[in-house]
């Protein structure tokens, strides 16, 4: 499998991956698997489930297994804003994919975001929106092989910007 075959989207919830990964794949005609309805379809629960009947660090071991298993090509996939957690699902994910961070400002996902204690976001009861996303940037960056700037941008000109960009890394063959 080339490793170019796959466009993998990271970023905070709310950053828009779902969305932005459907519109991305219409204009690859590729598919498009969004790691967090995987989940929900193999397990047959919601995010927020698995928590409630666990806790966050289960989630997160979930989600680890279930990104490792992932084998497909010409796909978009957007994960679940957590999977960074897992250097062994994000490496697996860098093998099959470029990774592309969808990076959106604190204060505009501080409005997206008003389900914050019931989405199903993997974090620790104490833990704030900020530190989850001060503690989630760096890991972000680390595995990303771009990083798209989303603030000033509507989601079908992001998907644009993104396909252009992989475009021209695959006919350079990066």
């Amino acid at each position: 499998m080339n490793k170019k075959d796959n466009i993998t989207l990271i970023g905070m919830p709310g950053a828009g991956k779902s969305t932005i990964g459907i519109i991305l794949a219409k204009y690859l005609s590729y598919g498009f698997l969004d790691t967090d309805v995987l989940i929900q379809i193999n397990h047959q629960k919601s995010l927020q489930q698995i928590m409630d009947e666990s806790n966050y660090l289960n989630l997160r071991t979930v989600e680890e297994n279930e990104i490792r298993k992932i084998n497909i090509e010409k796909h978009v996939i957007a994960t679940g804003g957590s999977a960074v957690y897992s250097e062994k699902a994000m490496e697996h994910l860098q093998s099959i994919s470029t990774v592309i961070f969808l990076k959106v400002a604190y204060s505009a996902l501080k409005k997206r975001i008003h389900n914050f204690k019931t989405r199903g976001i993997a974090k620790s009861d104490t833990q704030s929106f900020r530190q989850l996303f001060d503690e989630r940037q760096i890991l972000y960056n680390k595995y990303s092989d771009v990083i798209i700037e989303c603030d000033a941008m509507d989601q079908e000109e992001i998907a644009e910007i993104i396909s252009k960009r992989y475009l021209a890394m695959n006919q350079r063959g990066i």
